[in-house]
């Protein structure tokens, strides 16, 4: 999780993590598989987002493959951000 906290929304100013974006991460040797959604299904930077993912994590050691599998459910709410992802955009309890 910490690595893809690199991987910032850029419509957002946020990273992916702190958006609540990032719903599991799988690990199967040196494979990862991220599943996430992002903040809209018409989404303009979903490849862009994807590829940061891919990159992030291909730029650790043990990691010689990854993927991200986008999903629309749940769907995302601003509840599902962290509070520093609140605070980061703007959103205030």
């Amino acid at each position: 999780r910490e690595t893809l906290r690199q991987v910032v929304d850029p419509e957002l100013d946020c990273n992916i993590v702190d958006l609540g974006l990032v719903y599991g991460i799988a690990i199967h040797g040196a494979k990862v598989t991220v599943t996430m959604t992002l903040t809209t299904p018409g989404c303009p930077m979903h490849e862009s987002i994807a590829w940061g993912v891919k990159n992030a994590l291909r730029s650790l050691e043990a990691v010689e493959k990854a993927e991200v599998e986008i999903v629309w459910d749940p769907p995302w709410n601003p509840s599902m951000m962290t509070d520093y992802g609140r605070a980061r955009v703007g959103l205030r309890d």
